[in-house]
């Protein structure tokens, strides 16, 4: 798909992907989106210091704030009626994308940072935590050489058939 004015395309080629991971792209995966869910996260709720905390330009934050609104993950409420002004605010898809944000805060720490820019400081215990993924069934940690990939059957089925199909139309 050809770039709009801005550089950017309509589609990014996820659609046609059977993947819970490209689906998710397709609705944070630009990196002015995540910038404004981390912003969000922070606590950032009006356009105006949106735009001041990312210095990013107020036609592409009005399309991601957009994009996020109409995928669920924020909402737009008013906070001044003359004239008429909103905020920002996650929902509760929104907020499930904290771990992801922290996981992400993780591995720029490990990998990209000198000295961690921020500490999470978890309130329930009032320590310093560091993101990690854990199993939900026995607690222990997740990796890399410690996961395995099972397809549910009936989606195996159906990509194959889709491919069969794909085949016998070109």
């Amino acid at each position: 798909m050809a770039p709009t004015e801005s550089g950017e395309t309509t589609s990014n080629g996820y659609d046609n992907l059977d993947c819970s991971v490209a689906r998710t792209l397709e609705h944070i995966g630009e990196r002015w989106t995540f910038m404004v869910l981390r912003d969000a996260f922070y606590g950032v709720r009006r356009f105006d210091d949106f735009q001041t905390s990312l210095g990013v330009a107020r036609n592409i934050l009005t399309k991601r704030l957009t994009k996020l609104v109409d995928a669920g993950i924020m909402c737009r409420e008013p906070y001044q009626e003359h004239p008429l002004r909103y905020e920002y605010r996650l929902t509760e898809k929104g907020r499930d994308l904290v771990p992801i944000l922290t996981s992400l805060l993780a591995w720029g720490d490990k990998w990209e940072a000198d000295e961690p820019p921020v500490r999470l400081i978890h309130t329930s215990c009032g320590n310093v935590m560091h993101s990690q993924s854990m199993c939900s069934e026995c607690g222990g940690e997740i990796n890399a050489f410690n996961l395995r990939l099972d397809p549910v059957p009936q989606i195996v089925v159906e990509r194959a058939l889709k491919a069969k199909l794909a085949a016998h139309t070109t």
